[in-house]
C-alpha cells in the first residue's frame, strides 16, 4: 500500500498542521500499525500455544512408560516378599529352594538385559551418549567394588557349604551362589562403564530393563536383611535360653546330614559376618540404577564447571583425630559387648549400660558438630542450587526415608523407658540415648541436605562474573552512544576503540597496591599515562591477591571439612555396632516388657535394616560433602 505521507511536501505538512488534518493522518497511520501488530501478536500466541501443547503431547509416552515400569517393579518385589514371608514361617508348603529359584530367575533376566544393552551400545560407537556427571561418582563406584568383592567371598563360602552338605541340600542352593557371582561381576562392569548413560533410544523397553535391575537388587537386599534378622533372632533366643528365661532348641535351618568337609561350621558362621557388606552393596546399586532410570529421556542442563580446588590436608587435624578416637572406642565397646552379653546377668546388664553411655557421648558430640556446621552456613549467605539433579534429589529422599525406622524404634524405647515398672540401671540412659538419636538425625539430615544443595563457590563467582561482564557491556554501549558531549562518556567512547594495554604493566607491582597506585598517580600528574590504561583504572577494581580477598573463607571451609570428616567416622562407628552383633535393643528387656516379644521383634526387623542403610548412606553423603566444601 502506498504511503500518503511520502507524496506530501513541507508546505503541505505545515498547512495540514495548521488545519489539524495532520493529527488525523497520523491517527490513521497508528490504527493501521496497531491492527497489524495485533495480528502479529495473535499469530505469536497461537504459535506459543502450539509449543505448549507439543511438549505435553510428547510427555505422555514418557509418563506412561514410567508408570508401567514402576508398577511392574513394585509387583516383582512384592511377589518376592510374599515368598520370603512364607519361608520365614518354616512351613511345609514354601521352602527356601522356591525363593532362591525365583531370585535366580530374576537375576538371569537382568543378566540378559545388561548383555543386550552393552552389545547395542558397542554397535553404536559413532553416536556418543549423553552422560550425567552427578550419577555414580568414581569414589562411590570404587566403594561398591570393594563391597562386591566381599559379596563374592560370601558366595564362595556358600558354595563351600553346599559342597559339604550336597547330599541333603537342594541343587538350587548350589546354583544360586554361582548365578549371584556372575550377576555381581557383570553388574560391577555395568556400573563402571554405563551407569552415567542418559538413554534416548528404545526408552520404553529400557525403562523396563533398568527398573527390573533396580527391583532385583532390592529383592536381594530384602532377602539378605531377612536372613540376617533371623540369625540375630536365633542368637537372641539362645542367649535367653542360656540365662534361664526361656526353653529354646532351635535348629530350623541346620542341614540334617553330616558335612563332607571339616570346615563347614567355619564357613557357615563366617557367612553372617559378611551379610552386612552384601546388604549394603545391593541397596546402593539399586539407588544408582534408580538414578539411571530417572535419567532416561532427560535433557541434561549444562552448568558452570567447578574448578577443582586442592584439598588442604594440613589443617584437617581435629576432625580426623576425634573421629578416630570415636572409632577406636566403638571397636572396644563392640568386642566387650560380644564377650560379656552372654555371661551372667550382672555382666549382661553392665555391657548394656556401657553401650548406651558410649552412644550418649558420641551422639551429643555429633549434635554439637552438626549444629556448628549449620551456624557456619547461616553466616555464609549463598544461594541454593535449584537445578534439576535426580541423584541429589534421591539422596535427600533416602536420608529422610531411612530415618523413619530409627525414629520408630527410638520413640518405642522412650515410651518403654517411661512406662515400665522395672527399674534397671540403664533405664534412664536408654531414655537419653533414644532422644539424642532422634535429635542427631534431625540435625545431621539438615546439615547434609543443605551441604548438597548449596551452590559451589566457583559457580557463584562465575555467575557473578558473567553478570558483571554483561553490565559492563551495557554501560560501555551506553557511553559510546552519548559521546557527543565532552564528559566522561566521551572518554569511554574513545577508549573503547583503542587497543587494550593490558599486559604492559610491570607484574612485580601487582601484589603491592601502594606502589602500584603511587606510580600510576605520578604518571597521571605528569601527563604520561596512556588513555587506555586510564580507562582500565577507571573501569577495573585494583588487583587484590586471593588470600586478602578471601581472608575468612578458607578457615570456614576447613572447619566444615573437619566437621564432615568427624561425622563421617562417627557414622562408620554407628554402622559397625549393629552390623556385627551389638544390638542391645534385643537384650535390654524394657521394650519386650512394654510391647511384647512379637511386636517388638517386628519393629526391630523393620527398623534395623533401615538403620544400617541410613548410616552407610550418611557415610557416602558426608564424603561428598567433604569433597564439595
Amino acid at each position: 500500500m502506498k504511503d500518503p505521507l511520502k507524496d506530501l511536501n513541507i508546505t503541505d505538512l505545515a498547512t495540514m498542521e495548521e488545519n489539524g488534518d495532520f493529527a488525523i493522518v497520523c491517527l490513521n497511520k497508528q490504527r493501521h500499525s496497531s491492527s497489524s501488530s495485533s495480528s502479529i501478536e495473535e499469530k505469536e500466541s497461537n504459535r506459543s500455544e502450539k509449543r505448549r501443547v507439543k511438549p505435553i503431547a510428547l510427555d505422555y509416552p514418557k509418563k506412561n512408560g514410567e508408570i508401567l515400569s514402576g508398577q511392574y517393579g513394585i509387583n516383582l518385589l512384592l511377589f518376592g516378599i510374599a515368598l520370603m514371608l512364607g519361608v520365614s514361617y518354616h512351613g511345609y508348603s514354601i521352602k527356601e529352594k522356591h525363593l532362591l529359584s525365583f531370585i535366580t530367575t530374576v537375576m538371569l533376566i537382568q543378566l540378559l538385559w545388561m548383555l543386550w544393552y552393552v552389545v547395542r551400545r558397542d554397535r553404536q560407537k559413532n553416536s556418543v551418549p549423553e552422560k550425567d556427571s552427578h550419577a555414580g561418582t568414581r569414589w562411590l563406584r570404587g566403594g561398591l567394588t570393594i563391597l562386591a568383592l566381599l559379596s563374592l567371598i560370601m558366595d564362595a563360602f556358600r558354595i563351600a557349604v553346599y559342597v559339604g552338605y550336597k547330599e541333603c541340600l537342594s541343587p538350587t542352593l548350589g546354583v544360586y551362589p554361582v548365578v549371584h557371582v556372575l550377576h555381581t561381576v557383570s553388574q560391577v562392569y555395568f556400573l563402571w562403564f554405563h551407569i552415567k548413560d542418559v538413554i534416548k533410544t528404545c526408552q520404553t523397553f529400557e525403562r523396563f530393563g533398568v527398573i527390573h535391575a533396580v527391583f532385583t537388587n532390592l529383592l536381594l537386599w530384602c532377602n539378605g536383611a531377612m536372613s540376617e534378622s533371623q540369625h540375630f533372632l536365633e542368637a537372641h533366643k539362645k542367649r535367653l535360653a542360656s540365662l534361664g528365661f526361656i526353653n529354646y532348641t532351635g535348629g530350623h535351618d541346620e542341614p540334617h546330614c553330616e558335612c563332607a568337609i571339616s570346615s563347614c561350621s567355619m564357613f557357615s558362621k563366617s557367612l553372617y559376618y559378611l551379610y552386612p557388606f552384601n546388604i549394603e552393596y545391593h541397596i546402593f546399586v539399586s539407588a544408582m540404577l534408580f538414578v539411571m532410570w530417572k535419567n532416561i529421556g532427560r535433557i541434561i542442563e549444562h552448568q558452570h564447571k567447578r574448578e577443582k580446588d586442592g584439598l588442604r590436608v594440613t589443617r584437617l587435624v581435629l576432625g580426623p583425630i576425634l573421629g578416630l578416637v570415636a572409632l577406636a572406642g566403638t571397636i572396644t565397646i563392640l568386642v566387650i559387648y560380644i564377650m560379656q552379653v552372654e555371661e551372667s546377668l550382672e555382666t549382661h546388664r553392665m555391657a548394656i549400660s556401657m553401650f548406651y553411655c558410649h552412644g550418649i557421648v558420641m551422639l551429643a558430640c555429633m549434635c554439637i558438630a552438626g549444629t556448628l556446621g549449620l551456624i557456619l552456613y547461616r553466616l555464609d549467605n549463598r544461594p541454593l542450587d535449584a537445578s534439576k539433579n535426580p541423584s541429589r534429589q534421591l539422596d535427600t529422599e533416602l536420608l529422610c526415608g531411612s530415618s523413619v525406622g530409627t525414629w520408630l524404634m527410638s520413640w518405642c524405647s522412650v515410651i518403654a523407658a517411661v512406662a515400665t515398672h522395672s527399674n534397671p540401671r540403664y533405664r534412664w540412659t536408654i531414655l537419653a540415648y533414644s532422644l539424642l538419636l532422634v535429635l542427631e538425625k534431625y540435625i545431621q539430615n539438615l546439615f547434609i541436605i543443605e551441604s548438597l544443595y548449596r551452590q559451589q563457590e566457583a559457580v557463584v563467582e562465575a555467575e557473578d562474573q558473567d553478570k558483571e561482564e554483561e553490565e559492563e557491556e551495557e554501560e560501555g554501549g551506553g557511553g559510546g552512544g552519548g559521546g557527543g558531549e565532552g564528559g566522561p562518556s566521551g572518554i569511554f567512547s574513545v577508549s573503547s576503540q583503542v587497543p587494550s594495554c593490558r599486559g604492559i604493566v610491570n607484574q612485580a607491582f601487582t601484589n603491592q597496591e601502594n606502589v602500584y597506585v603511587s606510580l600510576n598517580s605520578s604518571r597521571l600528574r605528569n601527563g604520561n599515562v596512556p588513555l587506555c590504561s586510564l580507562n582500565q583504572e577507571l573501569q577495573e577494581p585494583p588487583v587484590v591477591p586471593v588470600s586478602q580477598d578471601r581472608a575468612g573463607k578458607p578457615d570456614r571451609r576447613q572447619i566444615l571439612r573437619n566437621i564432615a570428616i568427624f561425622l563421617f567416622l562417627c557414622n562408620c562407628s554407628l554402622w559397625l555396632l549393629p552390623a556385627f552383633g551389638c544390638r542391645p535393643q534385643y537384650d535390654n528387656g524394657l521394650e519386650q516388657e512394654t510391647f511384647g516379644f512379637t511386636i517388638w521383634t517386628m519393629v526391630l526387623n523393620f527398623a534395623m535394616p533401615l538403620n544400617l542403610f541410613y548410616r552407610m548412606h550418611c557415610v557416602a553423603s558426608l564424603f561428598e560433602v567433604f569433597q564439595h566444601v
